[in-house]
């Protein structure tokens, strides 16, 4: 079943989406890009107001190829008491010389979530790799908000194709990238076990302004309701070698 994660950047916006029936609270600030974070403080502030109703992911920022700076900042972050630590992959590079410093934080049990991105270069092995790594999921996403959405990059059966590989690793699954409504329809098809939706819940606005109630409800009522939030179990031990377009996957 595919569930919906509502990126907030308050704990107003959280209190909104709970309401609305959002499956995971994704904690974000798009003012400081695709992947921006919020401050510690306010990580902090939301993960006590939801208290446990849902899982709660935050992203750790838009941040260079430094394995040093990524580690500090997955460690701060988790600290924060969130359920997944979401990590920005956004070149071939970030594997090669970051994936050490995740794996080391997966191993001590950090629940760390890959963002790779459809509108840059193609990754190498990227679901064996971060499987490998022993990263809980991975997710779709696209860098340049100003260029389109998900599906404008990538078809749909390279898209199904992504979610069947890195389910079949064991991986939790999320599609993102400036979607909207439309997209909803084809996109559960994949099968992903998230689609993620920041600029859609803000009533067709700037992904920056805030997050509309009307837009929220309207977003809710295209997805499956589940009567549970227990996180997806994601200890499979299976595998897929198949590679599909721009996003090498085996």
């Amino acid at each position: 079943m595919t569930r919906l994660l509502a990126s907030v950047t308050s704990v107003e916006e959280a209190e909104l989406v709970l309401r609305a029936g959002a499956d995971i609270v994704d904690l974000k600030d798009p003012a400081l890009g695709a992947l921006g974070a919020l401050s510690l403080t306010r990580i902090r502030a939301i993960v006590e107001t939801v208290d446990g109703r849902r899982p709660v992911s935050a992203t750790v920022g838009d941040l260079p190829a430094d394995p040093d700076l990524i580690a500090r900042a997955v460690n701060d972050t988790a600290a924060t008491g969130v359920d997944f630590v979401k990590v920005g992959l956004f070149e071939p590079e970030y594997f090669d010389q970051c994936l050490h410093a995740l794996a080391y934080h997966a191993a001590t049990g950090v629940r760390l979530v890959a963002v790779l991105f459809a509108d840059r270069p193609p990754y190498p092995d990227v679901v064996a790799r971060v499987a490998d790594a022993g990263l809980k999921g991975v997710m779709l996403d696209t860098a340049d908000k100003t260029g389109g959405g998900l599906r404008r990059h990538l078809s749909m059966t390279e898209l199904s194709a992504f979610v069947a590989a890195a389910r079949a690793r064991g991986l939790l699954t999320g599609l993102a990238g400036s979607l909207r409504m439309a997209d909803i329809g084809p996109l559960l098809a994949a099968d992903a076990d998230y689609l993620g939706f920041r600029t859609a819940l803000c009533g067709g606005h700037a992904r920056t302004a805030a997050v509309d109630p009307a837009a929220v409800a309207a977003i809710r009522a295209c997805l499956p309701r589940t009567g549970h939030y227990e996180t997806i179990n994601i200890d499979m031990d299976s595998h897929d070698d198949r590679r599909i377009g721009r996003i090498d996957m085996a």
